[in-house]
């Protein structure tokens, strides 16, 4: 049987063993060799590699981003992190005008090859400038690939893709998931840029979900099935470039298309994959399609506020149905659990 590891202890095994195999990989990040290591994403490579490879850095984001672009553009392979994507906002014209054109307008004889990963997602009433999911932003610039893994097998192989990729990639961990457990292979594994996967195959509405919200779509499933409805989740996994191929043969074979995304409803990456869907294959199309994300406001930091706020597997249920047709479900039951903490029942494997 596969060992289960966490999300956060998965993402340690894949920069110990990037550190391990390429002495050009460093790892810089505020708080990067604290005593929580960062969720528990980096607990204790300092003192197994060394100061010179697993760094603190200053709160200047501006400025140690463009370190990190100096060094990758001389050989060397960082990963940065940011504790919060809100606070890698400081650094986003190295990462926009910098980092994503320098293999460009060298007509791709310079590689870029650095991972900046960053925190999303809600969590402890952290609210407005702490809780944002920032990927439709990044999705939208040209030359930066953007993944989001959902699982611990995917954090720990799209973090080796992502290191060993010439290109900047954008990382995006939701805080909620570094407890969940789930089956890790030992040793060196890569997973895919640009290849979603199929979490749950069905044949009557196809769901697209991104970090997180995977796990609200298979629960969304479950409920969906002891009703007769057949639900295929899709797990994004990569949001550029997307994987249009794996999104359009679901689409052509459930007909019904439901996108659940971490981040904003408007202008987001549930609205990039309605665009596309409805393009490529809206003859095959039997409804239209429906989107589920945060409504256009800033986060609460409120409990009350955020159980208005965030969606849940309800808010996907509720999307199947109209998208099937059939009459709207029951209300949500209420919960005694807080919203703005994570889901007990999420604890893996999935």
């Amino acid at each position: 049987m596969t060992r289960q590891l966490t999300y956060a202890a998965a993402l340690r095994e894949g920069l110990d063993l990037c550190l391990q195999h390429d002495s050009r990989v460093y790892v810089m990040g505020l708080g990067v060799p604290d005593a929580k290591g960062l969720f528990g994403s980096t607990l204790d490579l300092a003192r197994v590699h060394g100061s010179t490879r697993v760094r603190d850095m200053p709160t200047a984001e501006n400025a140690m981003t463009g370190v990190a672009l100096g060094s990758a553009l001389v050989g060397m392979r960082p990963v940065l992190t940011h504790q919060r994507v809100d606070f890698a906002l400081l650094a986003v014209e190295q990462m926009v005008n910098q980092v994503a054109k320098w293999h460009y307008m060298f007509g791709g004889q310079q590689p870029v090859p650095l991972v900046i990963r960053m925190v999303i997602g809600r969590g402890w009433g952290q609210g407005p400038q702490h809780a944002q999911s920032l990927q439709a932003w990044f999705a939208h610039v040209p030359g930066l690939k953007v993944v989001m893994p959902a699982t611990p097998y995917d954090a720990k192989g799209l973090l080796i893709a992502s290191v060993e990729d010439d290109n900047p990639v954008i990382s995006l961990e939701h805080r909620w998931l570094y407890g969940v457990s789930g089956p890790v292979p030992e040793g060196v594994y890569r997973t895919p840029i640009q290849q979603a996967r199929i979490a749950r195959s069905g044949n009557d509405v196809t769901v697209v979900a991104t970090s997180y919200m995977v796990l609200e779509a298979l629960r969304a499933a479950d409920e969906l099935a002891l009703r007769g409805v057949s639900c295929e989740v899709i797990d994004l996994r990569t949001v550029a470039p997307l994987d249009e191929a794996t999104l359009l043969e679901s689409c052509r074979k459930t007909g019904r298309l439901v996108v659940a995304d971490t981040g904003a409803t408007s202008f987001g990456v549930g609205a990039e994959i309605v665009a596309r869907s409805t393009e490529r294959c809206f003859s095959d199309l039997r409804a239209a399609p429906a989107r589920v994300g945060l409504p256009d406001c800033p986060a609460p930091s409120a409990p009350s506020l955020a159980a208005e706020y965030y969606p849940r597997s309800h808010a996907i249920v509720q999307a199947c149905h109209r998208v099937l047709g059939l009459p709207a479900p029951a209300p949500e039951a209420a919960s005694s659990h807080p919203l703005d903490v994570p889901d007990p029942d999420f604890t893996g494997p999935f």
